[in-house]
């Protein structure tokens, strides 16, 4: 007897892709490749915000992009169950790692509420690309950075255009 697989609803899965999508390092480390050694920042900081940055930026983009689609609330959903699974999961492999207790998914929603709040502080920059380089580069130690800035706005704005471009092939 064979086996069938039932297609995951839409909802599921593309929680599942933008999951997935999220927590990817290959554009993280593309970016530190790229990152100027004249950046006056700690590099291990840079990569580990660009992280949170990249998860958080997925999970902004479900609500921003469909901002008036029932999909939004049951995908933002999924979307930031996984997230908050992997984040425990991590945090415990960490804690036995080092020895104390480190909660990455409180972590996350630190860094989404310092973002959020930063584009509400600049609510005549039409792009918040530039609200979020410089608040990046404040989260890696050094706001001045051009450097770091426009690593942080570039990670953000490809995640965000890459996730609204999979929400439009997908037709939630």
């Amino acid at each position: 007897m064979t086996h069938q697989q039932t297609p995951a609803d839409p909802v599921t899965q593309a929680g599942s892709d933008l999951f997935d999508f999220a927590i990817d390092r290959e554009d993280v480390k593309w970016l530190m490749a790229r990152l100027p050694e004249a950046a006056a920042v700690k590099r291990p900081a840079v990569e580990h915000e660009l992280q949170i940055l990249k998860i958080i930026t997925v999970g902004w983009s479900i609500a921003f992009c469909l901002a008036d689609s029932p999909s939004k609330t049951p995908l933002s959903e999924t979307f930031w169950s996984a997230i908050q699974e992997f984040a425990r999961g991590l945090s415990q492999t960490t804690e036995l790692m080092i020895g104390h207790d480190i909660d990455y998914f409180k972590t996350l929603h630190q860094r989404l509420d310092m973002y959020v709040a930063a584009i509400d502080r600049n609510p005549e920059t039409p792009e918040p690309a530039a609200v979020i380089g410089p608040t990046f580069a404040y989260a890696c130690g050094n706001a001045e950075d051009i450097f770091t800035a426009m690593t942080g706005s570039k990670l953000f704005a490809t995640t965000l255009g890459r996730v609204r471009a999979y929400l439009e092939a997908i037709d939630l």
